[in-house]
């Protein structure tokens, strides 16, 4: 689908920035205003305005990265470029590489592992970079249903030889199998599916949408990665499957720019889908990527799709909801990546047998990114509902030699921390829920005794002050407020009265932001102060 922003991002590669001049032209040879093309390009960070330096570093801030060191690692790398006025060396949120902390890129291509040396020799060129290239060796996880490469795509099939029956039966399959959304908020995705399968457009057209939203961008969130990059083909299988469900005929992969060799993988699998001859015989859908020009914020869901619009990435008031009303007011499913892989092993393997793969009440399988103070960081596939301490014990190979766990953020930098003692809590929905905190999107942050807990709120609360579009008040005001609190705290400028303003701060925020972000800012700052009162004690 032709987008605005989508011809920026070419403008840009064509020139490496986007001048004045260049935007003027653009303005007149596109018919779109001027105000427009501006409004746009200073919203996303991706867009230059200036012109581009010989290389740029961009090293992760957040807090997976700061735990392992991260503010020695930038300004060490700062320092060996030093003398290099035309390298730029900027401090970015989250890379999803979290596994590899401290992460680092060099023009935008992962150099895990690198130490500061190497990355500043990779900025100079005196040490080639990676190939940003989808691994040769994937893994195989319990998720795919299929045998071989050849068997890829058998549901699908399955489904199209019956198109009537699969419409009616696939979204209650999807419900009887409690599969839900796992990009945070669980909406259960039968009963997505089901609204927008029944959903008639406002202006008769008929006109429906589907969409995967890959802009993974939170701190300690990187599953949606491995999976893109090692089972693309579940990924395009669930996405067309709902487009079959939902009679979608425009479907759009929408990945964050930062997964360049991820991008590859899903463009790769949508030329072999088509090579098949699968999106004719759907009756010709339209399948694409488009690359995200930047920032968290386009990982809800409404942002995502005013980015598609091709407008400022921020989020609408709802109702109406996009089941109903997504893009360009026409009825629109939208699944994060791991929902939609998921798909594929339901339906081969029915509803009841996908449950009894869970644990502790949970149904199903999870994938889980594992990061922190851990042996073995990295992306798992467990049962749903396994416990916290099964996890780092069992696949993340237990605690990093001498630590021991002193809390542990299930999922992601939204979620509530809990402490070491809530580490039997299961991981699912209604487990977490239990024990005050969520299991967001699937990403188990372990913090070990010795960490600053509430240096590490403070800079979680900053990832998401940094982070929010600005739209609404309470959101841009509260979660700065909130920042300037913990600062002065931990600066000495004030003492733990400071923290009494908290609460009525974070209600404000939860009642009144016009999205999550703002609901879940201080989420980090709260759960500390309630389960480790002596963080606060200064």
């Amino acid at each position: 689908m032709d987008n605005l922003l989508h011809r920026l991002h070419e403008l840009q590669l064509a020139h490496g920035w986007l001048s004045d001049d260049t935007l003027r032209a653009a303005s007149r040879d596109w018919n779109v205003p001027l105000y427009q093309l501006q409004a746009v390009t200073s919203f996303y960070p991706h867009y230059r305005r200036s012109p581009p330096p010989r290389a740029t570093v961009a090293v992760c801030r957040d807090a997976a990265c700061w735990m392992k060191g991260g503010e020695t690692y930038v300004r060490e790398i700062r320092s060996r470029l030093a003398a290099h006025a035309d390298v730029e060396v900027k401090e970015v949120s989250c890379l999803g590489r979290c596994e590899c902390a401290p992460a680092a890129a060099v023009d935008d291509v992962p150099v895990e592992g690198w130490s500061a040396a190497e990355v500043a020799d990779g900025a100079l060129r005196r040490k080639p970079l990676p190939a940003d290239e989808p691994t040769a060796s994937p893994r195989r996880f319990d998720a795919d249903p299929y045998p071989s490469r050849d068997a890829h795509y058998g549901r699908l099939r399955a489904a199209l030889a019956d198109a009537a029956s699969a419409r009616a039966a696939i979204p209650q399959t999807l419900r009887d199998a409690g599969l839900r959304g796992m990009g945070g908020a669980g909406f259960p995705t039968g009963m997505k599916w089901q609204l927008v399968r029944d959903a008639v457009p406002s202006d008769g057209s008929g006109v429906k949408y589907a969409v995967v939203n890959a802009d993974e961008s939170e701190p300690g969130t990187f599953k949606d990665r491995v999976i893109l990059e090692e089972l693309p083909h579940l990924v395009i299988e669930g996405l067309l499957l709902g487009c079959l469900v939902t009679g979608a005929r425009t479907a759009v992969v929408y990945i964050r720019h930062e997964y360049t060799r991820e991008r590859k993988a899903i463009e790769r699998e949508i030329v072999r889908v088509r090579s098949l001859g699968l999106l004719d015989a759907m009756g010709g859908v339209d399948l694409s990527v488009f690359v995200s020009p930047g920032g968290y914020i386009l990982g809800e869901e409404t942002a995502l799709l005013e980015a598609l619009e091709g407008k400022r990435g921020e989020p609408r008031n709802k109702p109406p909801f996009p089941v109903t009303h997504g893009i360009f007011g026409r009825p629109t499913l939208v699944n994060n990546v791991e929902t939609y892989a998921f798909v594929p092993k339901i339906l081969t393997v029915g509803a009841d047998a996908w449950k009894a793969m869970g644990k502790n009440g949970a149904p199903g399988l999870k994938f889980l990114s594992l990061c922190g103070d851990v042996a073995k960081p990295g992306v798992y596939l467990v049962p749903m509902g396994t416990t916290v301490r099964e996890f780092v014990d069992g696949p993340g190979g237990g605690m990093a030699p001498g630590k021991r766990m002193q809390a542990f953020c299930p999922g992601g930098a939204s979620a509530p921390f809990l402490p070491a003692s809530a580490a039997d809590t299961p991981l699912s929905f209604d487990g977490m829920a239990k024990a005050g905190s969520m299991l967001g999107s699937g990403a188990v942050v372990v913090v070990a005794e010795g960490h600053d807990l509430l240096a590490l709120a403070g800079n979680l609360v900053r990832f998401f002050r940094n982070e929010s579009c600005g739209k609404c008040v309470p959101c841009r005001v509260g979660s700065d407020k909130a920042v300037q609190i913990i600062d002065g705290v931990l600066a000495g400028r004030s003492d733990r009265a400071a923290f009494d303003a908290i609460p009525a701060l974070d209600e404000a925020l939860r009642l009144t932001s016009i999205c999550g972000l703002g609901q879940v800012a201080l989420n980090p700052l709260t759960s500390i102060l309630r389960h480790f009162p002596g963080a606060a004690a200064r």
